[in-house]
């Protein structure tokens, strides 16, 4: 397997004294990798950069920059998504400097990460969304490929869609995302609702999600999925039967060769 290098902490944005941190991962025998951005999850208000679960796609050529952004119980949305498209601008103008091709981009997250890269993936150049974190703002937040891990895709309906155990865990992380629950929130609801941004211009999605999510239901993905159809856009659906909200079987050898596959088809132009 293929060794690579590890850059903790690299500061990308700073808002209100507070720093905003990335972890690089490059691979060591891959001279100028194609560059993939890691948003991890917990429900807005908990995780962090570290760990990194797509270590193998390092180890396939890969770069990965995992991002850490706002929490909730600091700042409430849209300072999320604005932190996500701060970094990928840093990271476009910052790839001379470390040594990977940012041309190309794909973006991959889970759960609470699954939703903000679905959100950065179709919602490039929204006045609202873009925000003017860092010093970059020459560069294009845009990604080209968009992988997201059993996201939320609709605050409209995922209430309603959702089990008891659901909706024990997700009514609190949207009153504090939100800063109350999405209907008496309605606007700010629907700007974070990735469903409600697609258009024939965003890049290719693929969806992984459980059929057994007890927290975030499969008709989230479903929803994003039947407006890419209808769009005419690039959209695969991977479906884990018996899956929950996560768990090592979206990870194994099997889903992790059909990420690669798919962002070796839209980031990069030669055969690997």
């Amino acid at each position: 397997m293929e060794s690579f290098q590890r850059i903790n902490d690299i500061q990308y944005a700073t808002v209100e004294n507070q720093p905003l941190l990335l972890d690089l991962y490059l691979p060591q025998s891959k001279k100028n990798p194609p560059l993939l951005v890691w948003v991890h999850g917990g429900a807005w208000r908990a995780g962090s950069k570290s760990p990194m679960p797509l270590i193998s796609l390092v180890q396939h050529g890969f770069a990965v920059a995992s991002v850490d952004y706002r929490l909730s119980p600091v700042a409430k949305f849209p300072a999320q998504i604005h932190d996500i498209k701060a970094a990928i601008r840093f990271l476009r103008g910052s790839a001379a400097k470390f040594g990977y091709d940012a041309k190309k981009i794909g973006i991959l997250g889970s759960s609470a990460g699954g939703h903000l890269v679905a959100l950065t993936g179709v919602s490039n150049q929204h006045q609202k969304l873009e925000g003017d974190l860092g010093e970059f703002d020459q560069e294009s937040s845009s990604v080209q490929a968009i992988v997201d891990y059993y996201g939320p895709t609709n605050f409209m309906t995922i209430l309603d869609q959702s089990t008891p155990h659901g909706l024990s865990v997700r009514v609190p992380a949207l009153e504090l995302l939100l800063g109350d629950r999405p209907e008496k929130k309605e606007e700010l609801a629907r700007l974070a609702s990735p469903v409600f941004h697609v258009d024939t211009s965003d890049p290719p999605l693929l969806l992984i999600h459980g059929d057994q999510d007890p927290q975030v239901p499969i008709n989230q993905s479903h929803e994003l999925q039947g407006e890419y159809k209808k769009h005419n856009l690039d959209v695969t659906f991977e479906v884990i039967h018996g899956g929950a909200h996560g768990g090592p079987e979206f990870f194994d050898d099997e889903r992790n060769a059909l990420v690669e596959v798919f962002l070796r088809k839209h980031l990069i132009s030669e055969s690997p």
